[in-house]
């Protein structure tokens, strides 16, 4: 089966030798995203809310640039430094699917890549 990288300038590059996301087949694999601004590069570390929704906005930009869209979404996972935010990244997180409720797993970490507070992966069936 073929195998097609993903690279897109509209989610920030990945932060070590890995690609941004997977396209094999009809199926998208996103690499975990931080809540890192493509634009500057900087990492918004101090609100989980606007956090949460950068980490999903550049998941859907590898989703898109690999030729999906979010209703194509199947499976999401999270992963947060502090598990007290959950409501708050639940609250954007459906405003975000608006309706779509693919499968999700979210996942307390001690530590995430550049100290981020979250990182959010999905896989997309086109």
């Amino acid at each position: 089966m073929e195998k097609e990288f993903i690279e897109t300038k509209n989610a920030p590059e990945a932060v070590g030798p890995y690609s941004q996301g997977v396209k094999v087949g009809n199926i998208i694999f996103t690499s975990g995203q931080l809540p890192i601004v493509p634009e500057t590069g900087d990492m918004i570390k101090d609100d989980i809310r606007k956090a949460t929704i950068q980490s999903l906005n550049n998941m859907l930009a590898v989703i898109e640039a690999g030729g999906g869209t979010l209703k194509d979404i199947v499976k999401v996972n999270i992963y947060v430094k502090n598990m007290d935010d959950f409501g708050v990244i639940n609250e954007e997180y459906d405003k975000f699917f608006s309706g779509h409720k693919p499968a999700r797993s979210c996942v307390e970490a001690s530590r995430l890549p550049k100290d981020g507070i979250i990182e959010i992966e999905a896989i997309a069936v086109l």
